[in-house]
């Protein structure tokens, strides 16, 4: 079958793997994006499929919360334009969208949009009626999330680009060290991108999966196909642990003190305040992940490779 360039360039954003190397892939896969995927990893070209589409859309992703740092609040909304995104207005808007969420615990963003706005007399949906009548864009709440915790501490990154919330169990309440623990936090999930809390929270079909990309790819190494099948397992089980390392926020090495896990680092700072921490939930949404955006550029230069083949 022909492949296109929006698969070549969707198997591209999704893995990071080259061109050329995509669509020899999809041409192999018969065009199926998730198998092209599985084959880009077992030949080791991919290390680790990205979430789909981290294509840059306009508008902003704020992190906000309570003032006794007990609930936090992440939203992504999206406008037309850059220039839009930096208007005072709208600015103003999503903040009161995020404390909207965190005063009201609405259920999802249609019930979001008929509550009253915080600090306001009208519904967010009649505000982003009046916002959309002053700067002329489409204006899109996409999302939100809200945590509670003993804790809970929030951080924007690049002025909007992600918003991070992480929350915590602890009796030290919002104590100095706690705020500093859960910033920290923030900081590591806008940083490396972690999937899950800890381990315990990896669906076993994720395990599985990883277990066969990394039995495949011992198959392929000389030294390693020989192997007793017994041993193959525990080699897989080992690697499988440094995964558990990548993609589990907890088990990450720390960024600022990279000889330190997450949890070791969290663990220095709850002796610090006297009382365990336990890190409960984080949230990160970045900006425009997901939605796809036209790239004329990009499939030229995907053309023009094709064509020199």
């Amino acid at each position: 079958m022909a492949i296109t360039v929006a698969q070549i360039n969707e198997l591209r954003q999704m893995t990071g793997a080259g061109i050329m190397d995509c669509k020899k892939t999809l041409t192999e896969a018969n065009g199926d994006i998730d198998k092209a995927i599985q084959l880009l990893r077992e030949k080791g070209l991919a290390t680790q499929a990205k979430k789909a589409g981290r294509v840059a859309a306009e508008g902003l992703a704020l992190a906000l919360v309570s003032d006794d740092n007990k609930i936090g609040a992440v939203v992504e909304v999206n406008i037309e334009t850059d220039f839009a995104a930096k208007n005072p207005k709208f600015k103003e808007f999503v903040e009161s969208v995020a404390k909207t969420v965190i005063e009201k615990n609405p259920a999802d963003v249609e019930a979001l949009k008929a509550e009253t706005i915080s600090g306001g007399s009208v519904t967010v949906a009649e505000a982003l009626q009046e916002l959309f009548l002053s700067v002329r864009e489409n204006i899109q709440i996409r999302r939100f999330a809200r945590l509670e915790g003993d804790a809970v501490v929030a951080y924007v990154h690049q002025g909007g680009q992600a918003g991070v919330i992480t929350a915590a169990k602890t009796e030290a309440g919002a104590a100095p060290a706690v705020l500093e623990a859960l910033k920290d936090c923030d900081f590591q999930v806008a940083a490396m991108h972690p999937d899950f809390l800890v381990r315990e929270d990896v669906p076993q079909s994720r395990i599985d999966e990883e277990k066969e990309i990394i039995l495949k790819q011992m198959e392929e190494d000389p030294k390693l196909a020989s192997k007793p099948e017994q041993a193959k397992i525990k080699i897989a089980e080992g690697k499988l642990g440094k995964i558990y390392s990548e993609i589990c926020l907890m088990e990450q090495a720390f960024v600022k003190e990279n000889k330190l896990t997450v949890k070791q680092y969290v663990d220095s700072k709850a002796k610090e305040a006297g009382s365990a921490i336990e890190v409960t939930g984080f949230v990160c949404f970045e900006l425009g992940e997901g939605i796809e955006k036209k790239s004329d550029d990009f499939a030229a230069e995907v053309e023009s490779m094709i064509k020199k083949v």
